[in-house]
């Protein structure tokens, strides 16, 4: 039998327990967050983090500083976060370019998978595929009937060997064995500048860079690189129509160093997919033509997860190496 005093005891501690749990949520954060990206400032990383950032300031009821650390394919910026302390004031916006990087990279020095805690995902960014305004085919199917027919004589540029839009193409040449000739470039403007002067035939390329191109009819765009239709284009169909099971685009999500305590981790989670829900973040993101995930963080390490296990099956199939 449990006595009166025994009842008063575990009510107690039950009550301080309680209490130190209330005080270490409230005591995250106390100072400004960092969050580093790994690109320059005006790209999509660098609009998703300060967007994000925003929103998550007001919820924090702390600045939170968007930092610009370009460089090795966002993998200074990664390993910067991972060898920061777990406390939750360093946080990463990880991407697909990530998951690339786990196999296209011999020697990183560190496990992305294993090193960093996902805290959630932000939004997935459809590439589009795109063809000159002259090109022959104006369907997908008509392109890889065409492609077919002349192998090996279409060139397909992109924004660098080994980014998501090189893949994207590698994945789409492995799907319908199609012939293209890979013209990497150092950079997205350079790729499709390529493809206006008729340097290349067809982009896998970012949405948001096309879409001026598309709607002033320079380019025509055959299918978005996701699994759905594209709001900011919604009459142009998904390459997956025509192929199915093709998906290849590109995605953020905010993560943290590993051992950061769960609660954080949780109270990010939720900061992060409350971002998602306000207005003004959703219709901005909306006119990039991106789509939102959120989600658990257990999600967001499955995404991980299964993203760089497609992603290593592709470079290791077609021997695609850094450059």
């Amino acid at each position: 039998m449990v006595t009166r005093r025994q009842l008063l005891h575990l009510a107690g501690s039950a009550a301080l327990a309680n209490t130190v749990g209330i005080s270490s949520a409230q005591a995250y954060p106390t100072r400004p967050v960092r969050i580093l990206v790994g690109f320059v400032a005006g790209g999509n990383f660098d609009i998703v983090a300060r967007l994000v950032g925003q929103s998550l300031s007001e919820q924090m009821l702390q600045p939170v500083i968007i930092e610009n650390r370009p460089g090795a394919s966002s993998n200074i910026a990664t390993e910067a976060v991972i060898r920061a302390p777990a406390d939750g004031y360093t946080l990463l916006l990880g991407g697909a370019v990530n998951a690339v990087n786990a196999t296209l990279y011999d020697k990183l020095g560190f496990n992305f998978i294993s090193d960093l805690a996902p805290v959630a995902g932000v939004v997935r960014f459809p590439n589009v595929m795109t063809v000159g305004a002259s090109f022959p085919a104006k369907t997908v199917p008509e392109f890889i009937a065409y492609a077919k027919a002349n192998p090996g004589k279409i060139n397909h540029g992109s924004s660098g060997s080994g980014t998501t839009q090189h893949l994207a193409a590698e994945l789409f040449k492995m799907m319908t064995g199609v012939d293209l000739l890979h013209v990497p470039y150092k950079g997205g403007s350079q790729a499709i500048t390529a493809l206006l002067g008729g340097q290349v035939q067809v982009l896998f390329e970012a949405l948001p860079p096309s879409i001026p191109h598309i709607r002033s009819g320079q380019v025509r765009a055959l299918g978005v690189t996701t699994a759905a239709r594209s709001e900011a284009l919604p009459d142009l169909p998904a390459v997956g129509e025509f192929v199915p099971g093709y998906e290849a685009s590109g995605w953020n999500g905010v993560c943290a160093p590993k051992n950061t305590p769960a609660e954080i981790v949780e109270s990010l989670n939720k900061w992060t997919n409350a971002s998602l829900a306000d207005p003004k973040v959703k219709a901005r993101l909306a006119e990039l033509g991106a789509t939102m995930l959120g989600g658990s963080s257990a999600d967001f390490r499955k995404l991980i997860a299964h993203e760089t296990e497609k992603w290593g099956k592709v470079i290791r199939t077609a021997n695609i190496k850094p450059t």
